[in-house]
């Protein structure tokens, strides 16, 4: 891959999730284009409370190192809450999620005849990926986003008002960024958006996300495809077929699975059970004997008993999960949840630390099952790489960047593992 020039333009910070971090080097175009590249641009989530307080923390900072710059909050932080931001003395500018993506707004902040808070109904938003960008990621991996936004009402959940119903990006359009990163020499793409799996029910016909991933692989020629978040209940066939049959489709699936107790899962308004999860990761992995799973999981939740909670440890190895992403429940003022009866904060952080504390344990083991094994490694730096289930390998001889490299893996080494390259790469 050729180098990239250097990204210069306006001081991004960014909070949350890769949709975040894609749309924030959008934000960066469209303010360097505007003329804004002496602004700081602070895209904030909102999906714990814990992530706003760091959010309005990261903005004083900023205000602090830089006295004299222009400081513009947008994010589902500011989308949920416009007036809070609004109020901060460290602030310039608040921006929605959709005006963010707009050039109109970015064009009206450079010239100074903009409101200091910008921030429309989200939920009347129809359409997204307004501003498409090639080459976010690392020089190895892009993401390109393919759905924004939620139909769902979780009860614990606030990103739906942060981010507007669900919306997707047509199937052709897709299609094509890809091929363009293609041929810019990126190895792997990731598809991203806020409730994956609902990709296709707004177009016409209405798709399922299974036929968007079997068309990317029909109609372009880009090594691995790598899926984010889904939510297994709403998995298709046509995805299952890809997971079956389609070796360039990494086999790694991140679940958001959320609990391990059916009590909990409904009155936390999800759309599975226990045995539907437990049911779809032993269906994937007879389809893909390799693959791997991730999975969201809350712990405390209003209501949760020991028992609820034992089972979401349980659910670990029900499930055989690998990559936890471990949520202590916190609750967000406007959602259901937050009236439901609390559980107490130190037993919330101790079931937290269990949870945490499975996840160390089934690294562990996925890790050393791999020792011996040959895996081909995405290379992200020169001497570090992830194989396709998104295990770290460590090499003690530079690679080419970007290069996918036949791996003999030979042990492991502060928790990676340790990979010695055949004499081929690709």
């Amino acid at each position: 891959m050729a180098d990239d020039p250097p990204v210069l333009g306006p001081i991004l910070s960014n909070h949350g999730c890769r949709l975040n971090a894609y749309e924030a080097e959008a934000m960066r175009a469209l303010a360097t284009q505007a003329g804004m590249d002496d602004a700081i641009i602070v895209n904030t989530c909102a999906v714990t409370a814990e992530a706003v307080r760091k959010g309005r923390q990261d903005i004083r900072k900023l205000r602090r190192e830089n006295p004299d710059a222009r400081i513009i909050v947008t994010g589902c932080a500011a989308q949920t809450d416009p007036d809070g931001f609004a109020a901060m003395p460290e602030v310039t500018h608040v921006i929605g999620n959709t005006e963010k993506m707009q050039p109109a707004t970015w064009s009206g902040l450079a010239t100074g005849g903009s409101e200091r808070c910008q921030v429309d109904d989200i939920m009347s938003v129809t359409e997204t990926a307004g501003h498409l960008i090639d080459g976010f990621g690392t020089r190895s991996r892009a993401y390109v986003q393919v759905q924004n936004g939620c139909d769902h009402r979780c009860t614990f959940c606030i990103i739906p008002y942060g981010r507007g119903n669900s919306r997707s990006v047509p199937a052709g359009v897709v299609v094509d960024q890809i091929n363009r990163l293609v041929v810019r020499g990126f190895n792997e793409i990731v598809l991203t958006g806020v409730d994956l799996t609902s990709w296709g029910a707004d177009l016409p016909g209405q798709p399922p996300l299974g036929d968007l991933v079997a068309r990317i692989l029909r109609l372009t020629d880009v090594a691995r495809l790598r899926i984010s978040s889904i939510d297994s209940i709403e998995v298709d066939d046509a995805l299952l077929r890809c997971i079956a049959e389609e070796p360039r489709l990494m086999p790694h699936l991140h679940l958001s699975l959320q609990h391990g107790s059916d009590l909990i899962l409904k009155r936390m308004k999800r759309r599975h059970l226990r045995d539907d999860a437990i049911r779809f990761a032993q269906e994937a992995r007879r389809l893909r004997p390799d693959m791997t799973f991730g999975a969201d999981i809350i712990a405390g939740f209003p209501t949760e008993t020991d028992a609820h909670f034992e089972d979401s440890l349980a659910l670990v190895e029900d499930c055989d999960l690998t990559w936890l992403h471990v949520f202590p429940y916190s609750p967000r003022a406007g959602t259901p949840a937050a009236k439901m009866p609390a559980v107490d904060g130190r037993i919330i952080k101790a079931r937290a630390a269990r949870l945490r504390d499975a996840g160390t344990r089934a690294v562990a083991r996925h890790l050393a099952a791999q020792v011996g094994r040959d895996h081909a490694v995405l290379m992200e730096s020169p001497r570090m790489g992830r194989t396709a289930q998104f295990a770290e390998v460590a090499f003690d001889v530079d690679q080419p960047e970007g290069a996918i490299v036949p791996t003999r893996i030979t042990g492991l080494r502060d928790h990676r593992l340790l990979g010695e390259a055949a004499l081929t790469t690709s």
